[in-house]
C-alpha cells in the first residue's frame, strides 16, 4: 500500500464512493454509480458531513479511493448513558482486499471511538457474507445478537 492515507470525505470523493458500494453482488442491485450521480446521495453526504456525530472515511492510495466506511457515535440510555460507536458501509476496492487496508480501517475507527469514550463498537453484516464475517471475528467481533431488517 504506497503512500496509503485515511481521512473525512469530501464531496469529491463521493462517485468514488458510490462506485465502491455499487461494486459486489449486493450493492449491484441497491446503488446507481452512473454520472452525474443521483441527487440523493449529494442529500446524504451533506447531511452526514453536517453531523459532528458521523465520520464518513476514505482510505486513499495513490491518489485513488480504495476504501471506505461510516463510523456513527451514537448516545445511549442503556450501558450507564454511554455511548456506542457503528460501523456501516465497509467497502474495500477488489485489488486491495487481503491487503490490510480493511484491518487498518477497522483499527483506526476503533481508535476513534475509545477517543469519544465509546463503550462498544458494533456492526451488521449480510448473511450472505461469509468471508465478512470471518474478517470481523478476526478482529474480535462476535455475533452475539439477530439483527431485523423491514423495508420502509
Amino acid at each position: 500500500m504506497t503512500n496509503l492515507t485515511l481521512r473525512r470525505a469530501t464531496v469529491d470523493d463521493l462517485p468514488s464512493i458510490v462506485s465502491l458500494l455499487a461494486n459486489d453482488a449486493l450493492g449491484a442491485t441497491r446503488e446507481d454509480s452512473r454520472l452525474p450521480l443521483q441527487s440523493a446521495y449529494l442529500r446524504a453526504f451533506e447531511a452526514i458531513d453536517a453531523d459532528p456525530n458521523q465520520f464518513l472515511v476514505v482510505a486513499v492510495a495513490d491518489e485513488e479511493v480504495v476504501g471506505t466506511l461510516q463510523l456513527s457515535f451514537i448516545p445511549n440510555i442503556s450501558h450507564l448513558g454511554s455511548w456506542r460507536a457503528q460501523i456501516e458501509a465497509v467497502r474495500m476496492h477488489e485489488r486491495m482486499r487481503g491487503s490490510g487496508l480493511g484491518r487498518r480501517l477497522f483499527e483506526w475507527s476503533f481508535e476513534q471511538a475509545r477517543r469519544r469514550d465509546c463503550v462498544l463498537i458494533q456492526l451488521t453484516c449480510d448473511r450472505t457474507r461469509p468471508d465478512a464475517h470471518r474478517f470481523y471475528e478476526s478482529l474480535g467481533f462476535l455475533p452475539s445478537h439477530t439483527g431485523f431488517k423491514m423495508k420502509l
